[in-house]
C-alpha cells in the first residue's frame, strides 16, 4: 500500500506506519479496505442514526402541531436559524472528518489525534461566539423573517434552543471524529440514546408539564446534553477509540487549522446559503398565503428529510471513505466509491419518491390531527406530491459534494452550491411564484426541480 503526502504539508507518514498498525481499530480497517464494502458497512449505522434524528424531529413537529397552527408556524420561523446552527456544526464536522480521515489513510496517528483536538477547540470557540449573537439578536431577526403575528411562540422556542449552541456543536464534532475513524456504530448508539430520550420528554414537557413550545425546545436541548455522557466515557474513560483526545497530544499547528477550515468553512457556508433560501421562501409564503403556508412548508420538510435519510447516510460515509483513500493516495478507490454509491442512491431515490407521492394523504394526517390544524390537509398533500419530484436529482449533488469534502476541496462544492441556489433557485422562485402568479406551489415546484432544500441534504446530527 502506498502512503501519501497530505495537502496541509505534513511529512510523508510512512515512518509512523508501525505505530499505526499497532493501534488500528476495526473501523480503520474498514476504511482501508474495499471501498464498496466500506460504503455498505459505514452507511447502514449512519442511516439508522439519521433515521432516528429525523424521527424525533418529526415527533417535535407532531406534538407541537397539537398546539395549533400558530405554534407550528412559530417554531417554523426559528427553523432557518436553527438550520444555520446545524449547518455550521455539520460543516465544521465535515472539515474534521476530512482532516482526520486523510491522516488516518496516510497512517499518521499523531497527526490524526492533533487534527481531532484542533477540531474540538475550533468548534468550542465558534459556538461561544455564535450563541452570544443568536441570543442577543433573536427577536429582531425573527421579526425580519416575518414572524410578527407568532413572535411569542418563536421567541419562546428559540431562546431555549440556542442556549444549547455549545453542546450541539461539540457533540456534532465528536460524531465527526468517530465517523473519520470509521466508527459509525457508536455514532448510531449515541444518537439512539438522544432520540429515545427526546421521544419521552416531548409529550411530558409539552403537555404533561404544560410548557407548550418551550417544552419541545427543552426536550431537544436535554437530549443533546445527556448524549455527552457516553461520548465522554468512550473518549476519556474507556479510551478504545483510534483517535485520542488528550491535551497532552495537542500541538498547535496553523496548517492543521487551515486544513480543517478549508473544508469546514465552505461546507458551513453551503448550509448558510440553504438557510437563506429557506428564509426567502418563508417570506414568499407569508406574502402569498400567510403563516399557514410557513407551517406547511417547514413541517413538510421534516418528512422530506425523513425520506432522504438513506441518501444522507451514504453521503456521510463517502466523506470518510474518500478522505482515507485520498490520504493513502489510492485515488481509484474514490472513483469506485462514488460510482457505486450513485447507482444505489438513484435506485433508492426513485423508490422513495414514488412512495412519498402515493402515501401523501396518509403522511399529511400526522400534522393535521387536531381541529386547529385540520384545515391544512389539502396543502400538506399537495406539498408532498410536489416536492417528492426532486429526490432522484439530489443524488449527484449530495455525493459529489461529499467527495469534494473528503479530499479537502470544500471550495469546489461551495461554488456549485452558490450557483445552484442563488442563480437558479431564487430566480425561479420569484419568477414562478410571483411574476407568473403560480403562488406558493409554483415557487416550490421550481425549488424542488432546481436545487436541494436545507443543507444540500447533507447529514444533520443535531
Amino acid at each position: 500500500m502506498t502512503t501519501g503526502v497530505l495537502p496541509s504539508g505534513e511529512a510523508r507518514p510512512s515512518q509512523r506506519g508501525e505505530e499505526f498498525e499497532k493501534e488500528v481499530t476495526r473501523g480503520v480497517e474498514i476504511l482501508r479496505g474495499d471501498p464498496k464494502a466500506a460504503i455498505r458497512k459505514l452507511s447502514w449505522p449512519m442511516i439508522v442514526a439519521i433515521l432516528l434524528i429525523a424521527a424525533y424531529n418529526l415527533a417535535d413537529a407532531i406534538w407541537v402541531a397539537g398546539l395549533g397552527a400558530d405554534a407550528l408556524a412559530g417554531v417554523g420561523f426559528v427553523t432557518p436559524l436553527f438550520m444555520i446552527l446545524i449547518g455550521l456544526s455539520n460543516g465544521l464536522g465535515a472539515g474534521a472528518t476530512s482532516a482526520v480521515a486523510r491522516r488516518i489513510g496516510a497512517r499518521d496517528k499523531k497527526g490524526a489525534d492533533n487534527a481531532a483536538l484542533h477540531s474540538m477547540l475550533i468548534s468550542f470557540g465558534i459556538s461561544v461566539i455564535l450563541m452570544g449573537i443568536l441570543l442577543a439578536f433573536l427577536r429582531p431577526i425573527l421579526l425580519m423573517f416575518g414572524a410578527g403575528s407568532v413572535i411569542g411562540y418563536a421567541m419562546e422556542y428559540g431562546r431555549i434552543i440556542f442556549l444549547g449552541t455549545i453542546l450541539i456543536l461539540l457533540v456534532q464534532m465528536a460524531y465527526a471524529i468517530l465517523r473519520a475513524e470509521g466508527d459509525t456504530k457508536r455514532t448510531m448508539y449515541a444518537i439512539a440514546i438522544s432520540a429515545v430520550l427526546n421521544f419521552i420528554l416531548d409529550p411530558l414537557f409539552i403537555y404533561g408539564l404544560d410548557l407548550g413550545v418551550a417544552g419541545a425546545a427543552w426536550a431537544t436541548v436535554l437530549s443533546v446534553a445527556v448524549v455527552t455522557i457516553p461520548l465522554t466515557y468512550w473518549f476519556f474513560i474507556k479510551r478504545d477509540t483510534y483517535v485520542t483526545l488528550s491535551p497532552r497530544k495537542f500541538s498547535f499547528d496553523p496548517r492543521i487549522s487551515r486544513d480543517i477550515l478549508r473544508v469546514g468553512l465552505p461546507a458551513s457556508i453551503e448550509f448558510l446559503v440553504m438557510s437563506l433560501v429557506s428564509i426567502i421562501i418563508n417570506a414568499l409564503l407569508v406574502q402569498i398565503s400567510g403563516t399557514d403556508a410557513v407551517a406547511v412548508y417547514t413541517s413538510g420538510w421534516r418528512i422530506v428529510m425523513f425520506a432522504l435519510v438513506p441518501l444522507v447516510g451514504i453521503a456521510t460515509s463517502i466523506v470518510s471513505v474518500a478522505g482515507a483513500a485520498y490520504g493513502s493516495r489510492e485515488y481509484g478507490k474514490i472513483k469506485v466509491a462514488f460510482r457505486y454509491s450513485t447507482v444505489i442512491g438513484v435506485m433508492i431515490a426513485i423508490s422513495t419518491g414514488l412512495l412519498t407521492f402515493l402515501l401523501a394523504p396518509y403522511i399529511s394526517s400526522v400534522f393535521t390531527y387536531s381541529s386547529e390544524s385540520a384545515h391544512l390537509i389539502p396543502s400538506f398533500i399537495l406539498f408532498f406530491q410536489t416536492m417528492c419530484l426532486f429526490y432522484p436529482f439530489a443524488v449527484l449533488g449530495m455525493f459529489s459534494g461529499s467527495v469534494f469534502q473528503g479530499t479537502g476541496r470544500g471550495f469546489n462544492s461551495l461554488i456549485i452550491t452558490i450557483l445552484r441556489n442563488i442563480v437558479f433557485i431564487v430566480v425561479f422562485i420569484y419568477l414562478f411564484g410571483i411574476v407568473l402568479g403560480f403562488g406558493e406551489f409554483g415557487g416550490l415546484y421550481r425549488y424542488s426541480c432546481r436545487g436541494y432544500p436545507w443543507g444540500d441534504c447533507r447529514i444533520s446530527l443535531g
